[in-house]
């Protein structure tokens, strides 16, 4: 049975099933700090929201594609990917902090393309900087 799971084809669908599922969860957790609900407002159209929300999908992924390269097991994976989305959260929160002019939320929530697509950039960017520190 050890070799089943040392096969390349069952690690990559193991490493697939825990990323695609961890990037639900982690979405989901968006969606309860944010003051929108993604999804309808991507079912309306608002293209802020789904610039937002892309990044966020963006930013999680290459988290966990970094943890990959540089981990053998999953569960050691998942850890880094863990801890790498509560960072990406955290930078989330230090944008909403330091825009005092106005809310992020609110603007994105009302379509604010520019505000959504810095908030795409920032969970790009910061999912780049957080999967370098990733080894």
């Amino acid at each position: 049975m050890g070799s089943f799971w040392e096969n390349n084809y069952v690690q990559t669908a193991g490493y697939y099933s825990v990323t695609v599922l961890c990037i639900v969860v982690f979405l989901f957790i968006f969606e309860v700090v944010t003051k929108y609900n993604n999804w309808e407002e991507i079912k309306k159209g608002n293209v802020a929201v789904a610039m937002a929300t892309g990044g966020k999908i963006f930013g999680i992924a290459n988290i966990f594609r970094h943890s990959i390269l540089h981990h053998d097991g999953l569960f050691v994976m998942l850890g880094w990917g863990m801890f790498g989305f509560l960072l990406l959260l955290t930078g989330y929160f230090i944008f909403e902090f330091l825009t005092p002019k106005f809310k992020i939320d609110e603007e994105i929530e009302q379509g604010n393309p520019a505000v959504g697509l810095i908030s795409m950039v920032i969970s790009i960017g910061l999912s780049f900087v957080i999967g370098a520190g990733i080894y």
